[in-house]
């Protein structure tokens, strides 16, 4: 999968901008919705918000 453009919306777990079509908010599965990581820096993957922008199943 292509890297996603970031943009101050985006997070690097982003699969996608929010707002496009097939995605949702998802729990960041790197932080488990924490946002922090456990030696207290702020999580990588979502930058802090707890949640990534994840591709939702369809039939």
């Amino acid at each position: 999968m292509p890297p996603v453009p970031q943009d101050q919306n985006t997070h690097p777990g982003d699969i996608a901008p929010p707002g496009t079509p097939g995605t949702g908010e998802n729990v960041c599965t790197h932080c488990h919705g924490e946002g922090s990581m456990p030696d207290g820096h702020t999580c990588p993957m979502c930058e802090g918000s707890g949640v990534v922008i994840a591709g939702i199943g369809g039939g």
